[in-house]
């Protein structure tokens, strides 16, 4: 099969390599739509010791199973393989597993390629008048749907709900979308990039700023470094929260004085639960995120460029999809 390998920094190749082999339990699924995250551009960098090259990236996927009964099914793919057995599998935690396994990490290959192997407990049924390329942005948008779910959770429910997104990319907006699911008006994204923001307000029709100066009740920081940690802890207002879901590094920018006198909370956050899964496709398939119009398709063999070109900042849509198949 064809698949884009990680091979070095800023070095991906695509070409053939041995076809994904189902184990037991396991499907073997055609996949039609694979998503670039931010983790894969971390990992393309060089920034993430968990994805050794040489690997095949790619976690946000949909496709279609061949073979066995259920041969012709339509897919949404959760990464996340969990054991099923601790104590926070069986709490409804599965995210915080510690026996967890995602693709794209060793020992599980990803999905930038013509076929991958999955759990059928990882699989969600796509209906039939769902494209798979949109099928594919679950579970993004997942992510940011647990934040935001984390999120509101914590909030004082007298509070004033007012939200601030920092980072217009894929799990920026996601946030939003799922923010204004769940019930919030006052959303606000600040993204730096110019052609990015402009996308964002006259595609997405969101509300985005270069700078911001007013304290918000929620912060959600989808970037993860120092200076966005710095600017939620500045703009988080007294009694707010903070849900951190970048990865972008790993110290420095929070101003810990001011969240303790503040009383802010502060919220790491990672993937979602599998509840959290199955709810964002619900809310996917049923329309209620929106007409998710704010993607760009291009060929798996087009990866490598696809990746420079987001690294670059010469991408002004939020997400890229790969075909593996074009």
């Amino acid at each position: 099969m064809k698949a884009l390998v990680y091979n070095d920094i800023k070095k991906l190749g695509y070409c053939d390599v041995q076809k994904a082999k189902p184990r037991k339990g396991e499907h073997l699924i055609r996949v039609i739509a694979s998503g670039i995250c931010g983790s894969d551009m971390h990992a393309y960098l060089g920034h993430d010791t968990r994805r050794p090259a040489p690997l095949i990236l790619g976690h946000e996927a949909a496709g279609i199973i061949e073979g066995g009964l259920d041969d012709g099914r339509r897919v949404t793919i959760n990464p996340l393989v969990n054991c099923r057995t601790c104590a926070a599998c069986t709490t409804g935690r599965e995210n915080l597993c510690q026996s967890r396994q995602i693709i794209s990490m060793p020992p599980r290959e990803g999905a930038f390629a013509q076929y991958v192997a999955m759990p059928n407990n990882n699989l969600v049924t796509v209906p039939n008048d769902v494209p798979l390329s949109k099928a594919a942005l679950v579970e993004p948008l997942a992510v940011s749907w647990h934040a935001s779910r984390l999120a509101l959770e914590a909030i004082h429910l007298k509070m004033e709900h007012t939200a601030l997104i920092i980072g217009g990319g894929a799990i920026g907006l996601a946030a939003a979308l799922a923010l204004r699911t769940m019930g919030i008006e006052a959303i606000t994204i600040v993204e730096p990039n110019d052609a990015r923001r402009a996308f964002l307000s006259e595609i997405c029709n969101q509300t985005v700023t270069k700078n911001a100066s007013k304290p918000v009740s929620i912060v959600i920081d989808a970037v993860g470094y120092a200076a966005t940690r710095a600017l939620a802890s500045e703009l988080a207002a007294p009694g707010g929260v903070i849900a951190h879901v970048g990865l972008g590094e790993d110290t420095d920018g929070l101003n810990i004085r001011r969240m303790t006198l503040q009383e802010i909370t502060f919220i790491g956050t990672y993937t979602y639960t599998s509840q959290d899964f199955r709810d964002t496709a619900k809310a996917l398939f049923d329309g209620r995120l929106g007409p998710l119009d704010w993607i760009e398709e291009r060929a798996l063999s087009d990866g490598s460029q696809a990746f420079h070109d987001l690294h670059t900042g010469k991408v002004a849509a939020p997400k890229i999809i790969l075909d593996p198949w074009s």
